[in-house]
């Protein structure tokens, strides 16, 4: 999702044209930033709570696979069962194993797995992209209103400086008014 790049300091939107076709140069995503902006309302939201929310029962399948076939506690038991599995075919049923060495009916079963765990797997990676794809959108909203927000702050700095500077040089003219009454007695 690309951004606009902003308009240099030098050119502004003097006319209603320019203002209007800067409008309607904007995606709807980003007039609705603007919108919020403006109406002053918060923009940063919890992305992961409003994706949970949303989640299909196949979602929640994949998310929990995921993580459990990516885990210690998968490859730990994983582990166990090919041990057992070639233990059982090779030392206790030595000469009626089930599944004799090549253990071609265990490599039929590991395949298969691999076979669904990949894309489920990846379902899951896809849906972690879209998370990350919406917070970073969301960052990026949040740091356009912390921006706007500063350049207002900077705003309103410049203006108590503009009326500082304007007592201090109403309160200079009046000590040189005083101090050419003074003078004048003299």
């Amino acid at each position: 999702m690309s951004q606009p790049a902003p308009a240099p300091a030098h050119e502004s939107l003097d006319a209603p044209n320019d203002l209007a076709a800067a409008w309607n140069a904007l995606t709807t995503e980003q007039r609705q930033r603007f919108q919020r902006v403006l109406r002053q309302a918060p923009v940063s939201r919890d992305v992961d709570a409003e994706l949970l929310e949303r989640r299909t029962l196949g979602e929640r399948v994949a998310d929990r696979v995921a993580a459990f076939g990516g885990s210690w506690t998968f490859i730990g038991l994983f582990a166990a069962v090919l041990i057992a599995w070639v233990t059982v075919n090779s030392v206790i049923l030595a000469r009626r194993a089930f599944d004799p060495f090549p253990y071609i009916l265990l490599n039929l079963f590991l395949s298969m797995i691999a076979a669904l765990q990949a894309p489920v797997i990846m379902m899951s990676q896809n849906r972690q992209a879209a998370r990350d794809r919406l917070n970073a959108a969301n960052d990026y909203e949040v740091n356009l209103k912390a921006e706007v927000e500063i350049r207002a702050l900077h705003d309103k700095l410049d203006a108590l400086r503009e009326a500082q500077w304007a007592d201090l040089v109403r309160l200079q003219q009046e000590q040189l008014r005083l101090l050419t009454a003074l003078l004048e007695r003299r």
